[in-house]
C-alpha cells in the first residue's frame, strides 16, 4: 500500500453511495449514521448535488480566486443569508482545520492580540495553529513544541473563563458542541455569559462549527441559538456534501477593516466546491432538512432511551451521542457486522451519530432494532 497511513480503517472499501447507504465492491448495503465525519450532509450522491457538480465541471473546473465568479458569488450570497446578523461576509478555504486557522489570525489581527483561549475537549484541526488550540491532549502532544500563547479552560465553566479572559486575549474559540469528547454541550447561560465576557473585555468570540453548522443541529448554524451570535464562524465538513470545502462567516465590523493581500488561499473558493455548496443550502431549503433533523433527533433519543443498557442521549439534532453503560468499541463493531456504520469518541463509553440530515423514520426505526440487539 503506498499511502501514509492515517485513520484506523474499518475492513470495508465503498464503491458507491445512495442516500443514507453506502456499498461495498460485493454490493453489501451499509446504513450510514457517521456520513463520512459528519461530511454527507444532503446524502450520499443527492442528485440535485451531482447535476450542479456534472454542470459547472462541463463550465470551468477551476480558476483561482484572483478573478470573480458567478458561481463563487452565489454561493457565498446562500451561506450568508443563512447566517445571523452581522455574519455578512464568507472567506472560502479548503477544510476545517484552515477555516479554524485563519478565524484566529483574522481575530488576531483585528484586536492587535496574540492570545487564545480555547476550551478542554476541543477540537479545532490538525495544522500548527489549530492543532495547538485543541484541547485534547494526544492531539496537541503531536504539535512538539505548540503554537504559543494558548490557554486551556474546562468546557461549560463560565467561572474559569472569566480568569482567564484578559485584555491580552484575542478571541475565544470553542465548539458549541464538542463532538470528538462525546458530543458535550453547555446551557445557554454559558454561552450567552461567554458573548457579554468578550464584548467586556475586546476579545472576538469564534464558534467553531465544522461538525455543527449547515444543519446538523437542526438550525442553519449553532450562531443565532439563543441570540448568542460569535464574531467569528469557521465551517467544512457538509458545506459542499462531500466536495472538500471550508469557510469563515466573518462579522462586518472585522469585514471592515480587512485589505487586500491579507488574506489568500489557491483552491478556497474554486468552482466546483461552490456549486456544490450553493447546490447544499438549496437542497436543504427545499426538502425541509431541517424539520426532518429535529424530528429525527426526537426519533432516535427516544428510542435510544429505551433500549436497556443505553444510560443517556447527548447532543443536538443529528449530532448525538449514545452513552452506554458499558465500553462502546463491541457494540460499534458488532453495527459495523450487522451493517451500520457509526463513530467512536474519546470517552469510550459513546456511539457518535453524524447521519445524513436526510435521515428518515424508517432508516431511525432500522438503526433503534439493530441497536438494541448489539447493545
Amino acid at each position: 500500500m503506498s499511502e501514509l497511513p492515517t485513520y484506523s480503517q474499518l475492513p470495508v472499501t465503498l464503491v458507491r453511495g445512495e442516500g443514507c447507504s453506502v456499498f461495498d465492491a460485493t454490493g453489501r448495503e451499509f446504513l450510514d449514521l457517521y456520513g463520512g465525519h459528519a461530511v454527507a450532509s444532503t446524502g450520499h450522491c443527492h442528485p440535485a448535488v451531482v447535476a450542479a457538480i456534472r454542470e459547472q465541471a462541463g463550465k470551468l473546473l477551476f480558476y483561482s480566486n484572483v478573478v470573480g465568479s458567478d458561481v463563487r458569488t452565489r454561493a457565498a450570497s446562500a451561506i450568508v443569508a443563512e447566517a445571523p446578523p452581522p455574519l455578512t461576509h464568507v472567506f472560502f478555504v479548503n477544510s476545517g482545520t484552515e477555516a479554524n486557522e485563519n478565524a484566529m489570525r483574522l481575530a488576531r489581527r483585528h484586536t492587535g492580540r496574540r492570545e487564545v483561549v480555547s476550551t478542554d475537549g476541543g477540537f479545532h484541526g490538525r495544522t500548527a495553529d489549530a492543532i495547538s488550540a485543541t484541547g485534547m491532549e494526544k492531539y496537541r502532544a503531536l504539535q512538539d513544541p505548540p503554537v504559543p500563547e494558548h490557554r486551556f479552560v474546562p468546557f461549560g465553566d463560565l467561572a474559569h473563563m472569566e480568569r482567564a479572559v484578559t485584555t491580552a486575549t484575542a478571541a475565544v474559540l470553542l465548539e458549541p458542541v464538542q463532538s470528538m469528547a462525546g458530543v458535550r454541550t453547555a446551557p445557554p447561560e454559558y454561552f450567552r455569559g461567554l458573548r457579554e465576557l468578550c464584548d467586556r473585555r475586546g476579545a472576538c468570540l469564534i464558534f467553531d462549527e465544522v461538525q455543527t453548522g449547515f444543519g446538523r443541529t437542526g438550525a442553519f448554524f449553532f450562531a443565532g441559538r439563543d441570540g448568542v451570535v460569535p464574531d467569528l464562524v469557521s465551517l467544512a465538513k457538509g458545506i459542499a456534501s462531500g466536495v472538500p470545502m471550508g469557510a469563515v462567516l466573518v462579522s462586518s465590523a472585522i469585514a471592515a477593516r480587512v485589505k487586500n493581500e491579507e488574506y489568500g488561499t489557491t483552491f478556497g473558493g474554486g468552482m466546483l466546491a461552490c456549486a456544490a455548496a450553493e447546490a447544499t443550502v438549496r437542497v436543504i431549503g427545499e426538502e425541509r432538512l431541517l424539520d426532518r433533523v429535529r424530528e429525527g433527533s426526537e426519533r432516535l433519543r427516544r428510542g435510544a432511551l429505551a433500549i436497556p443498557g443505553v444510560a443517556d442521549v447527548r447532543g443536538l439534532g443529528y449530532l448525538l451521542g449514545i452513552v452506554l453503560a458499558r465500553d462502546a468499541k463491541p457494540v460499534r463493531d458488532r453495527l459495523f457486522e450487522r451493517g451500520v456504520l457509526v463513530g467512536g469518541a474519546s470517552d469510550g463509553k459513546v456511539l457518535r451519530l453524524l447521519p445524513p440530515l436526510t435521515l428518515g423514520p424508517n432508516e431511525i426505526d432500522r438503526f433503534l432494532g439493530v441497536l438494541r440487539e448489539c447493545v
